[in-house]
């Protein structure tokens, strides 16, 4: 009898501590929420003699300072949150023509922006994720209100990926909104000679594109990218200030361009591992419109990791450009001409760009959540065939916040 009471004593002891043992198992994982936070500072210094604020000859000089910070908080169902702030604070010479103010440097002027952003797994669907966003850009003159709405998706191996994505740009070009006794569109800027008239209907402007990126893993050394564009913008295409003159010393207008623009683009992106600590980056990139402009450019960007955390990235840019047929040079437009420019941003040119980026990225621990993800220093020089010329600096860094845990499963 007593021996039946131990053995029915035994085996409940064995099934409560299975039970317990069973209660107290769980599995260890990194909690997936986090906050990535990333700031950018470029510095961008440019000079050359095309100014289209006087007509196509002066001074291009302008300094521009855009620092952007991005933060981005990301959860464990795979949602997104993406806030955008930053600013271009600007100081031009050229632009003081606008009002004849005779300046040794430039009033500077700034436009600030910001954007918010969603993104999120789609449901029932493991290999897709949605996203969308919104915000504004402001200065003086120029009030923009961008939309976009996208949709990512890959193969369960994720060799082919494809994005697709719809922007909207709706700018207003009235002045006004940040000057003191108006805080509120009021009129077009045009130069200070050409008041004496409104030069167009319209102050608006809308911009719709279309971007699908498609990319394929070839091999392990190789993925191959297209990426079709297309954009169509309507309404108030000119630069308000910008002056035309033409042949002869009598006629001076405001530049006038078609109130309609159709672009494609065309690229195409190889990236191949080269072997040993080598990487390389090429592209091809077409472009065209029906304002007669054609582009075609050649890029290269070479990284090579020269320590372990540390990765050399020289790269070059070489570009070629038809011109417009609306534009002319300075005093070369007929008079009875319908549309026309001396913007040589529509002139036909060459252009070179190179440079060299260090990229530091220990992905280190600062603090008990915090991880060091990186910093890039960059630096490229840009010439334009017609005299332009530019210094470009920038710097990046990233970081991320993240707080592991413990999640027990019973």
């Amino acid at each position: 009898m007593k021996q039946r009471f131990f053995l029915a004593g035994l085996l409940a002891s064995c099934m409560l501590s299975a039970k317990a043992q069973k209660k107290d198992t769980f599995t260890r994982r990194e909690k997936l929420n986090k906050t990535e936070i990333e700031f950018v500072y470029g510095h961008y210094m440019q000079d050359g003699n095309n100014s289209a604020v006087t007509g196509g000859v002066g001074t291009e000089k302008l300094t521009v300072f855009s620092p952007v910070l991005k933060v981005k908080k990301t959860w464990e169902n795979g949602r997104s949150l993406t806030f955008k702030g930053g600013s271009d604070i600007i100081s031009s010479a050229s632009t003081d023509k606008i009002d004849f103010v005779k300046s040794s440097a430039s009033i500077l002027d700034a436009r600030t922006h910001m954007g918010i952003g969603v993104s999120a797994p789609v449901r029932k669907k493991k290999n897709m994720v949605w996203s969308a966003g919104t915000g504004f850009s402001i200065e003086s003159d120029y009030f923009s209100r961008p939309v976009n709405v996208g949709l990512l998706m890959w193969d369960k191996q994720k060799i082919r990926t494809l994005a697709i994505d719809v922007q909207m740009f709706f700018d207003d070009l009235r002045w006004g909104r940040l000057n003191g006794g108006y805080y509120r569109p009021v009129k077009l800027i045009y130069p200070q000679e050409l008041r004496f008239r409104e030069w167009y209907e319209t102050t608006r402007r809308n911009s719709y594109n279309l971007k699908v990126g498609f990319t394929r893993v070839i091999n392990k050394r190789n993925i191959f990218g297209i990426f079709p564009e297309i954009s169509y913008q309507e309404g108030l295409l000119s630069t308000p200030f910008h002056r035309v003159y033409f042949k002869g010393d009598s006629l001076l207008k405001v530049e006038n361009l078609p109130g309609r623009r159709l672009k494609g683009i065309l690229g195409l992106k190889w990236n191949t591992f080269a072997g040993g600590r080598v990487i390389l980056k090429n592209s091809i990139d077409m472009y065209a419109d029906n304002f007669g402009v054609m582009n075609f450019a050649l890029e290269n960007e070479t990284a090579v990791k020269w320590k372990r955390f540390l990765t050399i990235i020289p790269f070059a840019r070489i570009s070629f450009q038809e011109a417009s047929g609306y534009f002319a040079p300075y005093k070369a437009h007929e008079a009875d001409e319908r549309y026309y420019t001396s913007d040589y941003d529509l002139s036909g040119f060459y252009t070179v760009k190179a440079g060299l980026a260090a990229r530091y990225a220990p992905f280190r621990t600062m603090g008990k959540y915090n991880i060091f993800n990186e910093f890039t220093l960059r630096y490229a020089y840009y010439n334009r065939s017609n005299g332009l010329h530019a210094h470009i600096v920038s710097c990046v860094f990233n970081m991320t916040h993240a707080k592991p845990r413990q999640v027990k499963i019973k």
